[in-house]
Order: structure tokens, then sequence, then C-alpha cells
């Protein structure tokens, strides 16, 4: 019986192994960080026998909530993810499995491999509505990439959606592939309409290190991204350095930043109506645009969330809040849960890779509901 995490995005460190029964392991935190809530590791074993599993010290996580009904995902093929039940005690996370084969995966969430990334970037620079470039590179010598979708023209609007500024909230670029299909589709008369009218940037992971490296929500020298958008730098964060300057050359007319969320199991949205130049136009733009998703799909909702800043008082360091009000326009961030959608649950699956691409469909068809009116 082997473990092993020394692969793309893996993260496991073994406590002990005393038997089948008894497997204790625990997560390593983020490098130079305290944050830990991510894994990634490969169980090599006999078929047909129980093994059960102890996920150790998650009382100190960075958000033990997220534990509380939360499902590990496990695969075989490394395609299809699918749940295992499990039980948590306030510290420790355990679940019970009889493996179908001699090795198997498990996540915190389905893992957006490096190489799938590559794929879906020149992928994407297939087409002749797409440019692929290269911002820069991040402490770890990683590409900074930037899909370009559409001719600048006078008079278009600029449209800006990034991704994975936390690296373990993979589901964002699942749901980046799902945007990026919609404009590959020349059949696709959403996504036409919204080329017609405006550019669209698309950066489809904003921390590989921190992917590369299994982290949960820092870079490679352990800083938060999103909390760096007021004062970036090449030397610390230089993944927001390079967007932003980006930003600032072409201009925002629509911002969605792309999350997942540990403890809350819905898909919300969270706006700028805490910054300090946020008007009626501002509401009544993020009123259209939830309005226009919730009518596209019903896997969306506007009950559940995070609380609202009170105005004036938002974190300007915060991506959202920043882009809202150096640019006064519509920016929000967009959340997945890495449990699953309470108003339409999936034992099997919980949420998934196949339901973040399709929000990704139908958040591209609630942008062309609100394009004209920004």
């Amino acid at each position: 019986m082997k473990i092993y995490s020394n692969f793309d995005s893996g993260n496991i460190k073994v406590n002990s192994i005393e038997s089948r029964d008894k497997i204790q392991l625990e997560i390593p935190k983020d490098n130079q960080s305290d944050f830990y809530q991510w894994f990634h590791f490969r169980l090599e074993t006999e078929t047909e026998l129980s093994h059960t599993i102890e996920l150790q010290n998650l009382k100190n996580s960075a958000f033990p909530d997220g534990w509380d009904g939360y499902d590990v995902v496990a695969s075989y093929d490394r395609e299809e993810w699918f749940r295992v039940p499990t039980t948590y005690d306030g510290d420790t996370l355990s679940f019970t499995i009889i493996p179908e084969r001699s090795s198997v995966y498990f996540a915190y969430f389905a893992p957006y491999s490096h190489d799938r990334h590559l794929d879906l970037l020149h992928m994407a620079q297939s087409a002749h509505i797409c440019q692929l470039e290269t911002l820069g590179s991040t402490i770890d010598g990683n590409d900074m990439s930037l899909l370009t979708f559409g001719e600048p023209e006078e008079g278009k609007k600029n449209v800006w959606l990034i991704a994975r500024q936390h690296p373990g909230e993979s589901m964002a670029e699942w749901f980046m592939e799902g945007i990026v299909q919609r404009f590959l589709d020349e059949d696709d008369v959403t996504a036409r309409s919204i080329l017609e009218q405006a550019v669209v940037y698309v950066v489809p992971n904003m921390n590989p290190d921190g992917s590369i490296r299994g982290h949960l929500r820092c870079n490679a020298i352990g800083v938060n991204l999103n909390r760096e958008w007021q004062n970036p730098s090449m030397e610390k964060s230089p993944e927001v350095y390079l967007v932003r300057e980006r930003m600032l050359q072409e201009g925002v007319d629509l911002f969605l930043d792309i999350h997942g969320d540990e403890a809350i199991p819905y898909n919300f949205v969270a706006g700028s109506e805490g910054i300090p130049s946020y008007d009626d136009r501002l509401a009544h733009l993020e009123s259209m645009f939830k309005n226009a998703l919730s009518t596209v799909t019903p896997e969306f909702q506007d009950e559940f969330g995070y609380d609202k800043d009170k105005p004036g008082q938002a974190n300007l360091a915060v991506g959202s809040n920043w882009v809202g009000e150096q640019f006064k326009c519509l920016s929000y961030t967009i959340e997945m849960p890495f449990k699953d959608n309470n108003d339409f649950p999936d034992p099997l699956y919980g949420w998934s890779p196949e339901r973040s691409i399709k929000f990704g469909h139908d958040t591209l068809s609630a942008v062309n509901a609100v394009i004209k009116s920004i």
C-alpha cells in the first residue's frame, strides 16, 4: 500500500499507516503561508478491500466550516470524478472506500491540470477570432497567458474574465473551459453577438505556480493574489501586476472574477456595493446581470452568499472591488461550491467539472444580456 503526491497539483503528508482501516494523512500548508485545504493524492493498493482514510488536523485549516457536508472526490481514470461520503468530527475528515482498481486518485475538487490548461490555450488560439499572448512570467517561471477574442474597433466594449486567483478553486478553470467552448463554436449566436459588441479578454489561470504546487490560496511565495490589486509588484505578485497593467492599457467595461467557495453550497455572486463610486447605475447593472443569469439557469441563486459591504467599506485590494472602482464598471466575483448546489443536489458527483463548464456557458448568456447597457 503506497500513497503518492509527486505530480502536478499533488499535496498530502502521510502521518501513519497502521492498517488498511487506519490511513492517517495531513494537508500541508501553502508555501510560506498558513493556508491549507487543498489535497490531491494517489492510493495504490489491493482491490476489493475496505480502506479507511483520515485527513487530520483540519480545525485550523483555511475554512474549517467547509468540511461539514463535504464529500471527497475520487477517480480511477482522472476523467470521471465521483464523490465518496465522509464524516467530520470537527478536526478529522474520514471516509471509507473499497477500491475497484489498484490505483485511485483523491482530491478536494476535480483537478484542472497544467497540461489541460496548455491544451485549452492552444485549442483556443486555433480559432481565427482568438489570439494567445504571454504577458510575462510568474515567480516559478510559468507563463501568464491571455486569450483575446475578437478584434478591437472603435466603440467596442472591453470584457475581462479571470479565474483561479486562488489555485485550489479548480472549478473556476473548468468554468473558463465552458467560456472558451462557446467562443470557438461558430454556430453560437450568443458568442457572436458578444464579439460584435466587445473584445473579450480571458485569463484562464491567474495562478499557475500555486496550481502546479498544489496550493489552496497562494502563489509560489505565499501571497494571496486577491489581496494584491491596489499595489501589486513583480517581486511579490507578478500575476496581478501583469494583468492589471494590461487592463489599464485596454480599459474594462465588464469584469468577472471566477472563484469557488469552500463552505456555501450554492452558486452566487459578490458585487461591489462597498466601493466609493458605487451608484444607481452600477446597482442597476448588477441587478440586470443577476436577473439574466437567474433566467438562463436555475443553477444560480441570489438568496445565499456573502454579506454585502457597507457603503465605502469595500476592501480595494480585492480584484473585483479594485476593478469596479478603477473603471467604474460592472464588476462581479462569481462563486461556485466545492460541495454541491443544494438547490439541485447530485449525490454521485456533487458540483462537478461538467456542471462548472455548463455554468460558464450560461454565464456568457448573461453577459450578452447586459452588454448593450454597459
